[in-house]
């Protein structure tokens, strides 16, 4: 009994000796990752309409160190075409490079970036491939479901919302390839008498969606999901509107928002596809072979608005926790700094009261939106 017990005992001290040794053994992989530094970003878009037509430009940042890229400031950037007009395009914020707010692009014409950096991007020249202006067909509908929404969260309960679609199609069948762009605008109102009471709160797609028609025999496209608008926020509970952007893109620039789309998706491995590796439309004169990031788009464009004015069941309320606490109407407002929002001023009947806040957005709609109605909305 007692020899299996040593046994045990110095096959033990056999199994933590082995695990020392081989933890010694052992030590981190950190992978050696050849990445161009500082590259150019563009986020470039021409149209056939004025007011729709800026370039952005930044510079990377090494792996790890921002997820971001800093703007790119001080550069000459100008757009030509075909027929050799050029026009220069004037640095409206950092980074964002706009033309004459009257410029818009011809369809059926031909153009080409041109940006030349300063020091801080060591006096480089790029230039884009020509790109078409091609026409694109306009949006027939613009429509929407109600859904039943299973219940997202704890806090979240079960409610509904609504699918956003589209139709298109293009009787000519020369638009094939469709990218679609949104922006977002809702009412939003207090549940207090307060000053800044109802507001507008606008959104931008950040999604990528896009659709060939090349497998079809026509250029037909129904019930395209644009938007699932559901009952998280408030967009939905007094008034919502979406203007939808339509674009036709060639097929280069095609397969690359594909790829761009696969690497959203996946992104997150360090062997998935990375950016660097989507080929771009602009390159480097100097130095053809550095990787420039981003496209340069050109493209008619064609929107459509939808309004929606509902009632949709489960409705959140974001304002349940605005009341912090509660004081006499003459009383001074204790921790000034911390409790400085005034949600209900009951001065009547004495002696009256004062419900205080320290969420500015509840006793002020511009903490998240405009008091500004936008000039499209629409009251009825």
């Amino acid at each position: 009994m007692m020899k299996n017990s040593l046994s045990k005992a110095l096959l033990l001290l056999i199994l933590v000796i082995s695990a020392i040794i081989i933890n010694a053994c052992i030590s981190q992989f950190v992978p050696e990752v050849t990445e161009d530094r500082n590259l150019l970003v563009v986020e470039g878009l021409i149209t056939d309409q004025p007011g729709q037509n800026s370039i952005k430009l930044s510079a990377s940042m090494p792996l790890g160190l921002s997820s971001s890229a800093n703007p790119l400031t001080g550069c000459t950037v100008s757009v030509s075409d075909d027929l050799g007009n050029f026009s220069n395009l004037v640095e409206k914020e950092n980074g964002v490079y706009s033309p004459d707010p009257s410029f818009q692009g011809v369809v059926g014409r031909y153009y080409t970036l041109h940006i030349s950096t300063n020091e801080s991007h060591h006096y480089l020249h790029y230039q884009s491939a020509p790109v078409l202006l091609k026409p694109v067909p306009p949006i027939d509908s613009l429509f929407y479901d109600r859904r039943v929404l299973t219940e997202l969260s704890p806090d979240w309960p079960t409610g509904e919302g609504c699918q956003i679609f589209l139709n298109t199609h293009d009787p000519s069948n020369n638009c094939q390839y469709f990218k679609w762009k949104y922006v977002e605008t809702w009412e939003m109102s207090l549940p207090y008498i307060v000053q800044n009471k109802i507001c507008w709160v606008s959104n931008k797609s950040e999604e990528i969606n896009i659709k060939n028609t090349t497998s079809l025999s026509e250029v037909r496209i129904s019930k395209v999901p644009i938007k699932l608008v559901t009952n998280e926020s408030d967009r939905l509970k007094i008034k919502y509107s979406i203007l939808v952007n339509q674009y036709s893109l060639n097929e280069d620039e095609y397969i690359y928002w594909e790829e761009l789309k696969n690497v959203d998706v996946n992104v997150g491995d360090l062997y998935d596809i990375i950016p660097a590796s989507i080929p771009s439309n602009i390159r480097c004169i100097e130095n053809p072979t550095e990787n420039v990031l981003g496209y340069f788009s050109v493209s008619a464009v064609k929107s459509k608005r939808l309004f929606i004015k509902d009632i949709f069941r489960g409705m959140p309320d974001l304002y349940k926790d605005c009341a912090n606490k509660v004081i006499g109407y003459n009383d001074p407002i204790p921790d000034l700094g911390l409790y400085e929002w005034i949600i209900v001023d009951h001065p009547q009947p004495p002696p009256g009261y004062k419900v205080l806040t320290y969420y500015k957005g509840c006793a002020d709609c511009t903490a998240r939106g405009t008091n500004i109605k936008p000039d499209f909305w629409q009251d009825k």
